[in-house]
């Protein structure tokens, strides 16, 4: 059997199991998040667009990770207090993972395999990758660290 988005298990920002077939049904913008990162501003236009788009059906799905120049050094509520206090992010944080190398978080290992990056690499290559999936889970388009989270209103509007 082909494994599919909702067939992925992760663990939330306080160690709790997460199915991700409980989003199903829902546009999802899935992100490699980072505290110490030039991009951790995008935070704010994140919750923003959850805001704005959440009682429609989207939700941000924020994984933090350490594998870019250690921007995110914290432990979970270390993470979560700063999200939190500095961007007011309400919006559903993760436990740290990697995502690259073979101890990348296996979710990711599918999403850089359903959308690769520029010339087929199925790498990240740095923090604030994101990952748009389609309500049925069948869609997935992968945006550059550079995309700021307003870029992406259009993108996720026709999706809603």
């Amino acid at each position: 059997m082909m494994t599919r988005l909702y067939d992925y298990q992760v663990a939330a920002i306080d160690g709790t199991a997460v199915d991700l077939s409980d989003y199903r049904g829902k546009v999802l913008l899935i992100v490699n998040v980072a505290s110490q990162c030039g991009f951790t501003p995008q935070y704010k236009g994140l919750q923003a667009l959850y805001d704005k788009y959440r009682e429609r059906g989207f939700v941000v799905l924020g994984f933090p990770c350490n594998q870019f120049r250690q921007q995110e050094p914290g432990d979970g509520p270390q993470i979560s207090t700063f999200c939190e206090t500095h961007y007011g992010v309400s919006f559903p944080l993760f436990s740290k993972i990697d995502v690259n190398g073979r101890d990348a978080e296996p979710l990711f290992d599918y999403l850089k395999a359903a959308a690769p990056g520029l010339l087929g690499s199925k790498t990240i290559k740095w923090n604030f990758t994101k990952f748009l999936i389609s309500r049925d889970g069948a869609r997935i388009q992968r945006f550059a660290p550079s995309t700021t989270p307003e870029k992406l209103e259009p993108a996720i509007a026709a999706l809603l």
